[in-house]
């Protein structure tokens, strides 16, 4: 199994799916010659999914998703078919199985299928394959459910090789979405905001999330979200590092702020619960320890690092800004 080079380490690198390696070669999807040039080469690979799900094939004591072209084929009928990129071995496309063959057809009975949150969790492919993966998930959860045209209802194509749907009866175009959604940590002295909803694991405290909302700055929403769901005044926003959430398609921001306030009153509709946490409660809840078992976030999300940062001591210095905004 060929596994992409990896970029050098950033701090978004570090977060689940947060390394994707491939070449995506956006000058090329509408050559149409290349293309097809590109995915008859030897090499070429196709990642495999049915409905939400990656098929992988075990292979000793590892797992493998990459199907050669001829292998996805006769996993079944493929419904759409997209270029993801190119690595150093070659193209690599995602395939959407639309009706998988009977049980005796071409590689039926090695393949499984596996949650994309699952195989992170537990570590079964390396970080550059979890990126490409996360990204032919978004990509063909897009193309699932966006076959008619949203202006006059037509049935859609797929162009520029998965990156375009075009409609022939109305002549608009439309493009894969992206959702962005702040996620922050709300820092004052040495106290950090956490909060929980009732859908966490037993004992989970995490970071507060929101979607940013059309024509709104990252930092509005940030302050807009803690205003809405725990009541804080938020002052200075400090962007720490983005996460791509193939759960279906975001792209988790990941910011620290300034607490202006400190009463917490929490929308019941949104949380279950939300409170300071002290620098020492944010360790022992990594450590395993905290007196009353509460946990940290999973290491695969943003919030696990966020988190982890502060309880190194790690996170911006807002006192610092104060002091040079006020000449001292």
């Amino acid at each position: 199994m060929s596994i992409p080079e990896q970029p050098p380490a950033d701090a978004s690198a570090l977060t689940g799916y947060g390394v994707n390696a491939l070449d995506r070669l956006a000058a090329r999807r509408d050559d149409s010659t290349f293309v097809a040039d590109l995915a008859g080469a030897p090499g070429t690979r196709h990642l495999v999914f049915h409905g939400d799900m990656p098929l992988l094939r075990r292979r000793s004591e590892a797992y493998d998703p990459y199907f050669l072209p001829h292998e996805a084929h006769g996993l079944g009928t493929l419904r759409e078919t997209v270029l993801l990129g190119r690595d150093t071995e070659g193209g690599l496309f995602g395939s959407l199985l639309d009706a998988p063959a009977a049980e005796s057809g071409e590689g039926a009975q090695e393949t499984l299928a596996m949650d994309l949150r699952s195989i992170a969790q537990q570590g079964l492919l390396p970080p550059p394959l979890l990126g490409a993966l996360a990204e032919a998930k978004s990509l063909l959860y897009w193309h699932a459910r966006h076959r008619f045209c949203p202006n006059c209802g037509a049935a859609t194509r797929l162009a520029a090789s998965g990156w375009r749907r075009e409609c022939d009866s109305c002549e608009a175009q439309h493009f894969p979405r992206t959702d962005p959604v702040v996620i922050m940590l709300i820092v004052d002295g040495e106290s950090c905001l956490l909060g929980r909803q009732a859908r966490f694991p037993s004992g989970m405290y995490s970071a507060l999330a929101g979607f940013v909302e059309p024509g709104e700055t990252i930092e509005a929403a940030v302050r807009r979200e803690i205003a809405e769901e725990s009541g804080i005044v938020v002052g200075r926003v400090a962007y720490h590092a983005s996460q791509p959430w193939p759960f279906p398609a975001t792209l988790m921001i990941g910011c620290f702020g300034e607490a202006l306030s400190r009463d917490v009153v929490v929308d019941r509709t949104e949380l279950e619960d939300a409170r300071w946490f002290s620098r020492a409660e944010a360790q022992a809840m990594f450590e395993g320890r905290h007196e009353n078992g509460l946990l940290a976030p999973s290491r695969l999300a943003i919030a696990w690092h966020l988190l982890r940062a502060f309880a190194e001591g790690r996170e911006p210095s807002f006192a610092e800004g104060q002091a040079r905004a006020s000449g001292r």
